[in-house]
């Protein structure tokens, strides 16, 4: 069965949610890229002062803090965790680019 073969209603429902969808992941990728330029400037300020590019005891406060958001939100913990991570270890990549160049203007 094909969106075609369904009840014109179910359709038009189907429809109205899948845009929902679409506009919701447009602000997901908008809030990252606003993420990534904060950390961005995290990156060159650490460069600047030679700190290094990852901080273990942040990124365990953040991830405690999202598996606590995500509890309340209702939305399963361990994705939470995977996707924070997931993020963290591109923020670190991003810091150590910076810090192996920190003359280049980098953002994402």
């Amino acid at each position: 069965m094909t969106t075609r073969d369904i009840d014109e209603s179910v359709r038009a429902e189907l429809n109205r949610l899948r845009e929902s969808i679409d506009n919701i992941d447009a602000a997901v990728v908008h809030m990252l890229a606003e993420r990534f330029k904060c950390t961005q400037q995290v990156g060159r300020l650490k460069a600047q002062h030679q700190l290094p590019p990852a901080d273990p005891d942040r990124e365990a406060r953040q991830i405690e803090r999202l598996r606590q958001l995500a509890e309340s939100a209702r939305l399963d913990p361990a994705f939470a965790e995977k996707l924070l991570n997931f993020i963290i270890a591109e923020v670190i990549r991003h810091h150590e680019t910076i810090a192996a160049n920190p003359e280049a203007t980098h953002d994402a």
